[in-house]
């Protein structure tokens, strides 16, 4: 099917009324444009933005509207006259100013966004020894090289972000064998998959994201490691036990700068933390929580912009 786009221009005082006129229409999803609201999310102080989309940073100057989508069908097209019929009117019965309310109107053709995505992802030499390959596609790999397999679904990790090829790349001259992981954030699994495929004996993930809990689960069978995985829900604090020989972090500066001080306790006395999901204007930053920590700075590996810290605990043989 394909869909018409709707948008409205207004005011930021007009949105909700806006809005709420467009409900009683029979419109139940709308998508609001508005510069001002957005800058104040972008500069909101409690959180910090390490990257923000070249795509999306156009909100930043973008006029205020609200946007919608009706069926390019008979329906639709009712709808759509019956609004712009009775937006002159909205005006009128208005105290504030609600702009214009000029509408524009695009086409689009339907199409499945959780799976769009697919026609991109393509198999990933990790190296000779290690590919990540997509769940659909038919590939054999080199002679003796481990093939891992994934279908992250929805959730962040897939091989083609720098920050989860730094981790692979670590891991792959990493894991020996017999070690047991932690994977901090987990995604997809992809991190705590590959350990295993490489060697490991055991690993854990933890999401705060049930699905992607879920998704972790369903690659782990596909590789034939689920009995070798848990995924749970929760953070470091709630579900992390005993000690590990490897705990990987990709996740953002933020997140790593807060857990970094549980590191410690938990990291076996010669085993490696794997912090990435780091922006390079972050690094230094990183690093001087990860040294107050109480941790020793082995190695600092970076790709496009991206950066991965490998550390240990000081004093290390």
């Amino acid at each position: 099917m394909n869909w018409a786009e709707v948008r409205v221009a207004t005011t930021p005082e007009g949105i909700e009324i806006l809005t709420g006129f467009l409900m009683a229409h029979g419109v139940n999803g709308v998508m609001i444009e508005d510069a001002g609201d957005f800058n104040r999310f972008l500069n909101d102080t409690t959180i910090h933005w390490d990257y923000v989309d070249e795509e999306l940073m156009k909100m930043a100057h973008c006029e205020t509207a609200v946007k919608f989508y009706l069926p390019d069908n008979p329906q639709g097209y009712e709808t759509l006259n019956q609004i712009k019929a009775d937006l002159g009117k909205l005006q009128a019965d208005q105290e504030i100013d609600l702009g214009d309310l000029s509408v524009t109107i695009s086409y689009q053709e339907e199409e499945d966004w959780e799976t769009a995505w697919k026609k991109y992802y393509r198999p990933i030499m990790v190296s000779d020894t290690l590919a990540v390959v997509p769940e659909w596609e038919d590939f054999a790999g080199k002679e003796g090289q481990i093939i891992l397999r994934m279908d992250p679904g929805m959730a962040f990790g897939t091989g083609t972000h720098e920050t989860t090829a730094l981790c692979l790349e670590t891991l792959d001259g990493l894991v020996k064998g017999g070690e047991r992981v932690l994977d901090i954030g987990t995604g997809s699994g992809i991190l705590a998959i590959a350990a295993l495929k490489l060697g490991a004996a055991k690993a854990e993930g933890v999401d705060i994201d049930p699905m992607c809990v879920r998704t972790a689960g369903e690659n782990a069978a596909l590789n034939g490691v689920q009995n070798d995985l848990t995924v749970l829900v929760g953070d470091l604090s709630e579900k992390a036990t005993g000690v590990y020989d490897v705990i990987c972090a990709n996740i953002v500066a933020n997140a790593i700068i807060h857990l970094v001080p549980n590191v410690p306790a938990l990291l076996a006395k010669h085993g490696t933390f794997l912090a990435s999901g780091i922006i390079d204007t972050r690094k230094d930053e990183v690093i001087a929580a990860v040294q107050a920590a109480g941790l020793a700075l082995r190695e600092v590996k970076e790709k496009n912009g991206w950066v991965a810290l490998v550390c240990g605990h000081t004093g290390r043989e």
